[in-house]
């Protein structure tokens, strides 16, 4: 392995991080302008050119703020709840395919921080260790509000990562590869998976709600009954990062999205671009189509937030463990006798 190659993969890395913090700091102005136009206010506008630099004056607020700590004997963990979050949230983006290659001064470089064979499973695990991050912050809040909300959020994740699981196993099936490259590369064109997987399209995407605690599934934050939920005793920039964590968590569950049933950066002639078009340009469009998608999957969820109301605690596990994962396991099985009858 040439130097050249660590440096290239270590820039690589830098940048699809940087990236993921920007565009997760920037749903939060996304957000509010999404929440003005549907509830026909304004929104932020005064901090820079339509309230661009608002994500930035907030970024500074938290900074500026006073660090408050309650009288818990776990003042580590207290620190260490949310780095944990902040950390999974980033680091998913690992396996993710943002493109297929570009040509820079003479080497290829592949649009991928790496490609592992079980890309799905490494998602997966990350994901699972983000509910200690939850966990472990609201326990050590000496907090009973934010001890429950930390239950909530860890049985509602646990919950519908079953679900989740259950739904990915169908695609599985389809594609036979845990790889996000592979996957992508079988869906060129419009050759999507959410035309042969609509119903385990569904089911992830609400499990996808439930994993980034969006509403209606944001029952660790229900302010009437928790206060501000697993963060209450949270302040500045520790505070700061279990919001940034659910932004980014949010926008690396529509780059999931896109990737696994949207054809990731794929679209309808792409190989005609590539013949006429050159490796570069074909590819620098895959990847704005892939920004694109992940747009429209962002807006759905805050669509989604000012839309719906949110759910009891009891229909949310209801809705997990009796209608959810019953469904993924039928359309397991109706997959099953689909490849079996087809092929």
């Amino acid at each position: 392995m040439d130097s050249a190659f660590i440096i290239e993969k270590s820039i690589f890395i830098v940048v699809i991080f940087a990236f993921t913090m920007i565009m997760a700091m920037y749903s939060t102005w996304a957000e509010r302008k999404v929440a003005a136009y549907l509830q026909d206010r304004v929104g932020p506008n005064r901090a820079g050119w339509g309230g661009l630099l608002q994500p930035l004056a907030d970024g500074m607020k938290l900074f500026a703020k006073e660090e408050f700590e309650p009288n818990t004997p776990n003042k580590f963990l207290f620190f260490v709840g949310p780095a944990i979050a902040m950390s999974t949230a980033l680091m998913t983006s690992a396996v993710i395919p943002w493109g297929d290659r570009l040509e820079l001064f003479g080497r290829t470089v592949v649009l991928q921080a790496t490609d592992i064979d079980v890309s799905l499973l490494y998602i997966f695990g990350v994901v699972s260790v983000g509910v200690y991050g939850i966990m472990i912050g609201g326990w050590a809040s000496n907090n009973k509000y934010s001890l429950i909300s930390a239950i909530r959020a860890g049985s509602q994740m646990v919950s519908y990562e079953i679900a989740m699981g259950l739904s990915i196993i169908a695609l599985l099936m389809m594609t036979g590869s845990l790889s996000l490259k592979e996957i992508s590369i079988q869906q060129a064109g419009m050759d999507w998976n959410v035309f042969y997987q609509p119903v385990g399209f569904l089911i992830f995407l609400i499990c996808a709600f439930a994993e980034a605690n969006r509403t209606p599934f944001d029952l660790a934050e229900c302010e009437s009954e928790l206060i501000g939920g697993y963060h209450t005793e949270y302040s500045s920039m520790k505070m700061g990062f279990y919001l940034f964590a659910e932004y980014a968590n949010m926008f690396i569950s529509s780059t999931i999205l896109a990737v696994l049933y949207f054809g990731g950066y794929n679209y309808p002639g792409m190989s005609w671009a590539l013949e006429n078009w050159g490796v570069n340009i074909a590819n620098v469009i895959g990847i704005l189509v892939l920004f694109i998608k992940i747009c429209g999957f962002i807006f759905f969820f805050m669509w989604i937030r000012w839309t719906i109301p949110r759910f009891r605690y009891d229909q949310l596990m209801h809705l997990g463990w009796k209608v959810l994962i019953p469904l993924s396991i039928i359309n397991i099985i109706i997959t099953g006798i689909c490849i079996l009858a087809f092929n």
